[in-house]
């Protein structure tokens, strides 16, 4: 029997991690008019505030779902139990960052997969970030066993058309393959196809990979990434995003397109932005970690702009 390759803490993918296409095709779980989905919370309860209010102004059967990464700056005991809190009140799927917290994979890291364009030092600190964050959730009674129960996956419905709302891709809560840069490439969209078929939705709605794309193929579907609910997504911003999948389009959408009846739109959130600049560095210092790795982007956002974010193949 062929050895196993040793995991690489923050590069590998965990084969518990891995559910694959296939098994997306099931019942939707999840009925709705209007869907938000908002991945990459990242902790910031300044954009969960705001977040809950706009989705509260919604009418209809609405429904909001946490697809994965809402904690991970959040390494002081209160923002991490309201963010705890507020999670438990909507549906949600975990992240890489709430599998570690929950349930650690020896070699995992950070469990983020990271591919090769992100430099080894942005890993080594994103793996030491986690392992600051368990120390958190071990002091919060009952969270890891919360974050444990949450689903991977889930399958959601709207106007009759099957939503797969995932962390990562159609294969792994960490995968990349919904990501900006791999669907830049015909591999990354034949891929994509495949996945569309195989797990028999209209929408993937996705997010894990920090930076927001919205990817249209013709008739047969449409590729969601939110990027981050609690960081900004442009260069020059300081707004979050959420994903919205309605039979109506929303009169604040940034931009958006159309799948058959479903209106597909990246929503802004608009956080109070000064208030989570201060927030971030009573937990992240300059010189700590999370500093080194997000300070440039919350303050200025990323070098990332929205004509790269709405697309067709």
């Amino acid at each position: 029997m062929p050895a196993t390759s040793p995991l690489i803490p923050g590069r590998s993918c965990p084969v518990e991690y891995r559910y694959g296409a296939r098994a997306l095709a099931t019942p939707a779980t999840l009925c709705a008019g209007n869907l938000w989905i908002a991945g990459g919370l990242y902790g910031n309860p300044f954009a969960f505030r705001r977040l809950e209010e706009m989705f509260s102004a919604e009418r209809g059967e609405s429904a909001l779902v946490f697809n994965g990464d809402f904690h991970w700056f959040d390494v002081a005991d209160e923002p991490f139990d309201e963010i705890e809190r507020g999670v438990a009140r909507h549906a949600a799927t975990r992240g890489n960052v709430e599998t570690e917290l929950a349930q650690p994979q020896a070699g995992a890291g950070c469990g983020c997969a990271y591919p090769d364009w992100v430099d080894d030092e942005d890993v080594a600190r994103s793996n030491r970030i986690v392992e600051r964050l368990k120390g958190t959730a071990r002091r919060a009674p009952g969270a890891a066993a919360r974050l444990a129960a949450l689903p991977m996956y889930r399958i959601a419905e709207v106007g009759g058309q099957r939503i797969a709302v995932v962390h990562g891709d159609a294969d792994s809560l960490a995968g990349w393959g919904f990501s900006q840069e791999a669907l830049a490439t015909r591999p990354g969209q034949e891929a994509a196809l495949a996945a569309f078929r195989t797990a028999g939705v209209r929408v993937f709605a996705s997010s894990h990979t920090c930076l927001p794309v919205l990817q249209g193929f013709d008739d047969v579907g449409v590729i969601v990434n939110n990027g981050a609910a609690g960081m900004p997504n442009f260069a020059g911003t300081q707004y979050g995003l959420a994903t919205r999948v309605s039979l109506a389009p929303h009169a604040k959408a940034l931009y958006g397109t159309r799948i058959g009846p479903l209106h597909v739109e990246a929503i802004p959130i608009d956080y109070d932005a000064p208030a989570w600049r201060a927030a971030f560095l009573a937990q992240w210092p300059e010189g700590s970690d999370a500093h080194a790795s997000y300070w440039r982007r919350i303050k200025f956002g990323p070098r990332y702009g929205m004509d790269l974010a709405l697309r067709a193949a």
